[in-house]
């Protein structure tokens, strides 16, 4: 297991004055997820997908990714994630395969669009949100009153839960909350998206109601973050940064009820303020 943090020896100004000093940088390394798939004597494997991540919960991290994407409609299609020990030695620990069932039929072109439809990006905003829509027919379930003393506590919770923020000061956290505010699971990493699919991918393990909690991330929200609690059927998103226009047409679109600025005692709802 590769460590999420690595020290680095750096230089300090400080008053005027050059010192040598040891410092905390968290780790960046690319992960690979790969696909095995076909009947159980007669595998085939298909690379999915390159994202840069902080090492650790790798296996939550290409779950979450495969069913918040729509790649899979229930955890239950993955028999096991693993890493790869057939690769080079500067990929090992770098390199997951996910084992789909063997009666999941993979289609290569499809997901390839998938990914493309979903991105935003070169799509228009219709057509990303439709196709949010069409992965995930079902609506969420309306979260009701958003109580104030609650969400805004939830910001130092999570805070006192970051471990490798507490060392590093550089790296983004998702943590799941039930409506009491009790902190169900955090996760973080360098990529606010690899931080919500390892939340999500550890909830999918731990068969946590998703639909029953709430979800708060470092930084601001944008359309994919929203899209993956859309999917994951969360009703309540809160960001301590701003959502984007996009984020707040699909979370109103959706039933999901989104917070934004969320700092101290203050707070803007965007979305499910009724």
């Amino acid at each position: 297991m590769r460590a999420p943090v690595a020290p680095i020896t750096i230089t300090r100004i400080e008053a005027g004055e050059v010192n040598p000093a040891e410092d905390i940088l968290v780790t960046e390394e690319p992960l690979e997820i790969r696909l095995g798939h076909g009947p159980l004597d007669d595998r085939r494997e298909f690379r999915l997908s390159v994202t840069m991540r902080t090492p650790g919960h790798d296996e939550e991290l290409a779950l979450g990714f495969l069913y918040t994407e729509g790649l899979i409609a229930s955890p239950d299609e993955v028999l096991r994630v693993a890493y790869c020990e057939n690769v080079k030695p500067e990929e090992r620990g770098n390199v997951v395969r996910a084992e789909l069932r063997p009666d999941i039929e993979l289609d290569p072109a499809r997901w390839q669009r998938n990914f493309y439809t979903t991105s935003s990006c070169g799509v228009c905003g219709k057509s990303s949100i439709e196709a949010v829509h069409a992965q995930c027919p079902r609506s969420i379930r309306p979260w009701g009153d958003i109580d104030a003393e609650v969400i805004t506590a939830l910001p130092d919770r999570m805070r006192a839960a970051q471990t490798v923020f507490r060392h590093t000061g550089g790296i983004h956290a998702a943590a799941l909350f039930d409506r009491e505010g009790r902190l169900l699971l955090l996760r973080e990493d360098v990529g606010r998206h690899n931080a919500v699919d390892k939340v999500i991918g550890a909830a999918l393990n731990a068969q946590l109601p998703t639909e029953t909690s709430m979800l708060l991330v470092s930084g601001r929200t944008g359309f994919e973050l929203v899209q993956k609690c859309v999917v994951a059927g969360i009703p309540l998103m809160a960001a301590v940064g701003a959502p984007s226009s996009l984020a707040v047409q699909l979370a109103r679109d959706s039933g999901l009820s989104l917070v934004g600025f969320l700092r101290g005692d203050r707070f803007n709802i965007y979305a499910g303020g009724e």
